[in-house]
């Protein structure tokens, strides 16, 4: 592993297998990843850093990588490599196959439209083969009704069961569209007008479903019990004409906002401002699309207008200095690239966690402080710090 290191940073560490000794000497086996344990421990014997970045695994001679093997109930083996989570992406079909076979009769249903099943388990074992069997059911959302499935791991649990309560609430509380439309201002009103991504009604739907996204979190998250989903369902209801107000609101400014900057960046185009344009309709893209109001939350509406007010921000000062605008757009790709190389590394379960999203959001942050610095962050901000994230959530 250490001669997979790149040059300049493996000359740190010569004569490689003396290292490597050493190394065995001091680490404390299963105390820690091998990784952090080896990076810690030469830290301390030459005070250099080495970075997560650093490990060339493909420089690795695969004879001395973990084989990863699956192995049936027969004990027969399905399949083995050397990497995990690629073996967990080309079984996940089958393991969901055992998974629904393990499963108690009536444990997974589908085409529910109210909560008639009592209490859902948050956790199912059961024997299989002499192995023990562990799943996780949850609420999944097949838009006109639910079903119950079983997952392979809490986190594909959490992520189906919130969206499968929200249905669940959708399909038993009254609509708020009548609400909306009597108590939205008409300036609002005409301002969902400017969503490009489709018919109004499905613009108001994002936000309904935010709304209940933002009334299930502020009542505790999804709930596993009937009378509790009944509580649940009955607090909602008194809360979302409101609610979906407040969201459809400042959904109004954010698309006025959009239509604004869209005006501005049609036309004929100076070629020295083209890169930077091409960048901002990128950034937009990303900000504002079909379903944006649930899949950024309700938390994030605040900030994805001062992101526009940024956008605006820049286009004002573009013209007068294109160079200054260009080296600052150089910053971000840079911290971009780092993102996207680290995502695209990501098992695709591990993509939607919190913390990973979140650097997708100190990217926003950046080009505030960046092209708007007037109108803040909400914490400090650098290239550097988001640079600094990536590598300890690659840890």
């Amino acid at each position: 592993m250490i001669k997979s290191l790149p040059k300049p940073v493996r000359r740190n560490f010569v004569p490689a297998p003396n290292y490597a000794e050493a190394f065995l000497g001091r680490a404390t086996p299963l105390e820690m990843p091998l990784l952090d344990s080896l990076e810690r421990e030469l830290r301390r014997m030459t005070g250099v850093t080495v970075s997560r970045d650093d490990w060339q695994w493909d420089q690795v001679a695969d004879h001395l990588k973990m084989t990863f093997r699956v192995v049936g109930d027969k004990h027969q083996t399905l399949r083995e490599g050397k990497d995990l989570a690629a073996l967990k992406l080309q079984l996940k079909e089958k393991v969901q196959e055992t998974l629904s076979a393990v499963a108690d009769d009536g444990l997974e249903q589908s085409d529910l439209h109210i909560w008639s099943f009592g209490k859902l388990p948050e956790f199912y074992e059961q024997k299989r083969g002499g192995y023990s069997v562990k799943a996780y059911p949850a609420l999944v959302d097949e838009k006109d009704s639910v079903a119950i499935r079983l997952f392979d791991s809490e986190q594909e649990q959490r992520q189906a069961m919130w969206r499968g309560t929200r249905r669940l609430l959708l399909l038993n509380v009254p609509s708020p569209i009548k609400y909306l439309h009597e108590k939205l201002p008409n300036k609002a009103k005409l301002g969902l007008y400017f969503n490009p991504y489709g018919k109004v009604l499905d613009l108001i739907d994002d936000c309904i479903s935010c709304g209940i996204d933002k009334l299930i979190a502020e009542n505790g998250g999804p709930v596993w019990q009937e009378q509790d989903f009944a509580r649940l369902q009955e607090r909602i209801r008194a809360d979302l004409n409101e609610t979906v107000v407040n969201v459809a609101k400042q959904v109004e400014q954010i698309l006025t906002t959009v239509f604004n900057i869209n005006k501005r960046l049609k036309g004929r185009v100076d070629m020295s401002l083209a890169l930077a344009l091409s960048d901002i309709k990128t950034q937009l893209n990303g900000l504002i699309y079909r379903g944006f109001v649930t899949q950024n939350g309700w938390k994030r509406l605040p900030d994805t207008l001062r992101y526009l007010q940024a956008i605006e921000r820049r286009l004002e000062k573009l013209a007068i200095d294109p160079h200054r605008d260009r080296a600052q757009m150089l910053r971000v790709e840079q911290v971009q690239q780092a993102w996207q190389q680290w995502l695209n590394k990501l098992p695709p379960k591990r993509r939607d966690d919190d913390e990973v999203r979140e650097v997708r959001w100190m990217i926003e942050e950046l080009r505030v402080s960046l092209f708007a610095q007037q109108l803040g962050t909400p914490y400090p901000i650098s290239d550097k710090r988001i640079l600094q994230t990536i590598e300890q959530l690659s840890g």
